[in-house]
């Protein structure tokens, strides 16, 4: 575990590439690559919202849908089809609740961005890096129904991404590989906004407990390693 992926440091996350407008057809799309981890995200707006938010006033909706391609793992993975596996639903819920944070769904109006993050290679941090790429993408799709005056005032208070980490024999590690993912001692992914606010912690003892201090040493290693992640999107937003 102390030599790591790309010769990168304990606290150094992995090489950060986000390619936006990636597609024609959504309204807005991007690539995003965590390492080796590549994951597309696209937004699609649909001028309806579900059959339970009728009548609220105009309020919109923000959802998420998540899948691992077939060729992402590799061992091939399996469709989804009809029954989505707890992982899926879990993760997918993790990104819809994660961009919803952030958005205004009285100024969204009475309409539905859909964020879909289909994993095209693996290699850890998935949930996290769909995360980072869903709210680019969102925020492409926002900008769009902006220009077309379909939206009046932006209703995105802020900016959201998240990063992976993990502890090893007492060490932590910023931004965990598939390989490192499987011998950390500790997993824990950290969803917060730009302006330094947490909107999701989830951390788990995969083989021995830790510490309140520890949990703060990774709150403040993963804020630090955020800061770059946030640099990244507006480059791309930029």
């Amino acid at each position: 575990m102390t030599i790591r992926s790309q010769g990168r440091s304990a606290s150094q996350p992995r090489p950060i590439k986000i390619t936006p407008k990636y597609l024609k057809n959504p309204t807005g799309s991007v690539l995003i690559e965590y390492g080796d981890t590549k994951v597309l995200c696209s937004a699609s707006v649909e001028e309806t919202v579900p059959n339970w938010m009728r009548g609220t006033r105009g309020q919109g909706w923000v959802t998420a849908e998540y899948s691992l391609l077939p060729g992402s793992t590799v061992d091939r993975t399996r469709r989804e089809r009809q029954h989505l596996s707890g992982r899926t639903q879990e993760i997918q819920r993790l990104i819809g609740r994660s961009l919803r944070s952030v958005v205004d769904m009285k100024l969204l109006g009475e309409r539905t961005i859909i964020v879909d993050c289909d994993v095209i290679q693996a290699d850890g941090g998935t949930r996290t890096a769909s995360v980072t790429g869903g709210y680019v993408a969102l925020k492409l799709a926002i900008e769009s129904l902006i220009k077309q005056n379909k939206i009046r005032t932006n209703p995105l208070r802020d900016a959201v991404a998240a990063v992976s980490l993990g502890l090893f024999e007492d060490q932590i590690f910023v931004d965990l590989d598939y390989q490192e993912d499987l011998k950390a001692d500790v997993d824990l992914n950290v969803v917060m906004t730009a302006s330094g606010q947490l909107l999701e912690v989830q951390g788990t003892a995969e083989k021995r407990p830790y510490t309140r201090e520890q949990l703060n040493k990774m709150l403040d290693l993963a804020s630090s390693a955020l800061n770059e992640v946030f640099d990244e999107q507006n480059a791309a937003l930029a």
